[in-house]
C-alpha cells in the first residue's frame, strides 16, 4: 500500500533573473549615493516613493561605473523625473 512519489516527472529548471546579475560595488564607487538613499529611506519610514530622486542618482552612478547594464531611466520607472526635451520655442529663442 505504498504510493510512489515521482518527483522526476517535472524538473525545476532555474533561469537567470530578467535583468541579469550585476557586480557588487567592491571599490565603493557608489557608496555615497547608496548612503544618501538609505538615509532617505530611514528618515521616511522606508517609503521609497519619497526617495525616488536618490534612487535614480544611485542607479545612474551604478550605470556610469559599469556596475549594472545601461538602461534608459524611463524603463526603470523614472520617466517623470527626466528633464523634458527642449521645446521648439526654446530652440528658436537661442541666438
Amino acid at each position: 500500500m505504498s504510493t510512489a512519489m515521482n518527483f522526476g516527472s517535472k524538473s525545476f529548471k532555474p533561469r537567470p533573473p530578467d535583468k541579469g546579475s550585476f557586480p557588487l560595488d567592491h571599490f565603493g564607487e557608489c557608496k555615497a549615493f547608496k548612503d544618501i538613499f538609505m538615509k532617505c529611506l530611514r528618515e521616511n519610514s522606508f517609503d521609497n516613493s519619497k526617495c525616488r530622486l536618490q534612487s535614480k542618482e544611485y542607479l545612474e552612478c551604478r550605470m556610469d561605473n559599469q556596475l549594472m547594464a545601461r538602461e534608459p531611466l524611463e524603463k526603470l520607472g523614472f520617466k517623470d523625473l527626466m528633464d523634458p526635451p527642449p521645446s521648439q520655442a526654446d530652440r528658436d529663442a537661442k541666438p
